[in-house]
């Protein structure tokens, strides 16, 4: 069993970057503005544009970003589906080690998703 926990890997990311936010305004004011402007619907919606960073994130082997981008998608409403589908062309794109954090993504989805109740 793994310790990684892609809830405490954005918790703990996410208090840094308010540290990079206060010491490094215009960086951030920079990046979080190109961020909104790559992620805004446009010919691809938003969701389409996350699927693509999850990918990257992935080939790139990226904890955090990982994380981040599995929560965008689950608040943007991603079904398991979508996100499985996106997770295969990584695999076929970066053959093992896309695998091997394509994995890492199904766990960061289990750890982040709701849980539906069984009946």
């Amino acid at each position: 069993m793994s310790s990684k926990s892609f809830v405490q890997i954005t918790t703990d990311v996410s208090k840094a970057l308010a540290t990079l936010r206060k010491e490094t305004p215009e960086t951030m004011q920079g990046f979080s503005a190109m961020a909104k402007g790559a992620l805004q619907d446009g010919v691809l919606s938003e969701l389409q544009k996350e699927l693509i960073a999850l990918a990257i994130a992935v080939t790139q082997r990226c904890d955090a970003c990982v994380g981040f981008h599995i929560k965008a998608l689950i608040r943007l409403g991603a079904s398991r589906e979508q996100i499985m589908e996106t997770l295969g062309v990584c695999t076929y794109m970066g053959g093992g080690p896309a695998l091997m954090y394509a994995a890492e993504a199904v766990r960061a989805y289990e750890e982040m998703a709701p849980k539906t109740p069984t009946a």
